[in-house]
């Protein structure tokens, strides 16, 4: 059964979650961006963590049949994104989140709860 644009978005945060992301936002910009529905941003701590947290959502994706996506960016840049095309993940070594400040460009977004599952 395919999942909703928001369930996705979840899904993902929770695979990131589970690979313990950090500072984790989900962000509607539905009305505020024209290239997708919704961000997930999130943090790694290391450029080791930044890969697992990348491969942990890729495989969320692919568990999901979501198996067209696409990815930029690698750990060792500090930023990935992956484009689910409805919706886009940012996962940032802690320098690039503050440098690039996605959540300052979506600011008009509003904020889709997120509330991990343990």
């Amino acid at each position: 059964m395919k999942r909703t644009t928001e369930e996705l978005a979840l899904g993902i945060a929770q695979a990131l979650y589970d690979k313990q992301a950090q500072d984790i936002r989900v962000l509607d910009v539905r009305g505020v961006s024209t290239v997708t529905d919704i961000c997930v941003v999130a943090s790694g701590t290391s450029t080791p963590h930044l890969r697992a947290l990348q491969k942990a959502a890729m495989a969320y994706l692919k568990s999901q049949d979501e198996a067209h996506y696409r990815l930029s960016g690698d750990a060792d840049s500090g930023w990935v994104l992956l484009d689910a095309f409805t919706v886009v993940a940012h996962v940032f070594a802690p320098e690039a989140r503050a440098y690039y400040d996605i959540e300052a460009l979506w600011k008009g977004a509003a904020e889709i709860p997120f509330t991990p599952r343990a």
